[in-house]
């Protein structure tokens, strides 16, 4: 699985939202308006659930919600960026959350998820990917700046 195949143009968002609930709302209604997911209002369920387990602010200002539900045919993807900071996303190292990539995969797609999750790592690693995006302001450029040298 490329990053590419997950990358869907329509999905990726400069967020208008400042804290982690409403931010979180507006990656999920995107999700929605693009005919993605088959109910919105389970996946809302399943990703604040997910949320009370445990911070998916993992660090470095990026946080990484993810579930797994049914009727999802192919991983799928929503990038939002914030422009002002999520200060109340309760990160692991307590830092300001300025990319959130929410990951929504199928029960059985266990292989699959778990590669677009190290895909999307390994690519937000890089303090200078995160720079570029963190300056986009189209989904077009976010989009381009996370295929770029999408090879493997």
């Amino acid at each position: 699985m490329q990053l590419r195949d997950c990358i869907d143009e329509r999905l990726m968002h400069i967020l208008k939202n400042t804290t982690k609930k409403e931010a979180l709302l507006e990656l999920i209604a995107l999700l929605n308006e693009t005919g993605e997911i088959p109910d919105a209002e389970i996946l809302q369920e399943k990703v604040f659930y997910r949320e009370t387990l445990m911070s998916t602010g993992i660090g470095l200002g990026i946080a990484i919600p993810h579930v797994r539900m049914e009727g999802i045919h192919r991983p799928i993807m929503a990038m939002g960026i914030s422009k002002t900071g999520i200060r109340d996303y309760e990160s692991l190292d307590d830092k300001v959350i300025w990319i959130i990539v929410l990951i929504v995969a199928g029960k059985n797609q266990h292989r699959e998820y778990i590669q677009l999750l190290s895909k999307i790592v390994s690519k937000l690693k890089s303090g200078k990917t995160i720079e570029r995006l963190l300056k986009a302001k189209t989904p077009a450029e976010i989009s381009s700046i996370l295929l770029e040298d999408d090879n493997d």
